[in-house]
């Protein structure tokens, strides 16, 4: 059952907010929907990512987009430093047995 599916049903009176509270917040993070809207100062806001929207103004958006491969190379670099949010909290691609500690020997930073 997906957001939408869970969601109805509530509309419907087949579930209670409860249930359908404990139903949205077993679903994997994969399911998430990401959408985009503009804030009042103009701004790009997404949101789906976390409790906060991530907001940047379009030019910052564009640096970062352009910064993108920068940052997909970092996080491979690191992966077994990274911590992964997630009902799994696996990073794609790798078995639960990953290291999660950072090395504090080799702490990373990149720069834009």
């Amino acid at each position: 059952m997906d957001r939408k599916e869970i969601l109805a049903k509530v509309a419907a009176g087949e579930l209670t907010p409860e249930e359908a509270d404990d139903l949205l917040k077993a679903l994997p993070e994969s399911q998430a929907v990401l959408s985009c809207k503009i804030s009042p100062k103009g701004a790009v806001s997404v949101y789906g990512l976390q409790r906060m929207p991530v907001t940047l103004y379009a030019d910052q958006w564009h640096r970062l987009l352009e910064f993108a491969p920068k940052i997909r190379d970092f996080i491979e670099q690191h992966r077994a430093s990274l911590r992964w949010k997630g009902a799994s909290a696996t990073p794609p691609g790798e078995s639960a047995g990953y290291a999660s500690t950072p090395d504090p020997a080799e702490p990373g930073t990149a720069s834009m």
